[in-house]
């Protein structure tokens, strides 16, 4: 039907009929009829988006949740930890990890580390605080395609070192900075 040929008063015509007819119940009904619609397309939408995360598994535990080594982290030495994580080698002191912390933390429940280094292929890098209850601070597994650097925020019990762990081509190196700690933060 071609109605925009129709002439203008015949329009004007059409539109008052229109107009007439609408009573506040009949815009009423529209509006509840525009919301069902709202919400029947949030509900469709957001159906499908849990469809297809059920249909890819990605809702499975084993997916969402990563692998985390339990044992180094509930060790409670610092040996028994660095064992735990990497086995029997033994780190090397390297001077191409660098860690940055503060020299004097104000309050240990927050103390900010990063740990930068320019060893080729790094696969992990740790963080240990060896007066902590549990040493394993922090413990990141690093891709291929990274570079070797993390940041963070840990705790620390007292004043101690803090010691970065770097895994690169299978061999364990190290690096330390020693942080006094005027306010503990881990119960202390």
């Amino acid at each position: 039907m071609l109605l925009f040929l129709l002439p203008i008063s015949t329009w004007r015509h059409f539109c008052n009929q229109f107009w007439e007819e609408i009573t506040p119940t009949l815009l009423e009904e529209l509006y509840s009829m525009l919301k069902t619609r709202r919400i029947l397309l949030k509900a469709g939408m957001t159906a499908s988006c849990v469809a297809v995360a059920a249909g890819a598994n990605l809702l499975t535990p084993r997916t969402v949740f990563a692998a985390w080594p339990k044992q180094a982290f509930s060790a409670k030495k610092y040996p028994e930890a660095l064992h735990a994580l990497n086995g029997k080698r033994k780190p090397i002191d390297s001077k191409a990890i660098t860690v940055k912390a503060p020299d004097i933390a104000e309050n240990g429940a927050v103390v900010s580390v990063s740990v930068t280094t320019t060893l080729p292929n790094v696969e992990n890098i740790s963080i240990f605080v060896p007066v902590n209850n549990f040493p394993l601070s922090a413990s990141y597994e690093m891709s291929s395609v990274t570079d070797g650097f993390i940041t963070g925020r840990i705790k620390m019990a007292k004043t101690s070192d803090v010691i970065a762990v770097v895994k690169s081509n299978g061999k364990l190196y190290t690096a330390k900075k020693s942080v006094k700690v005027t306010l503990g933060g881990c119960g202390g």
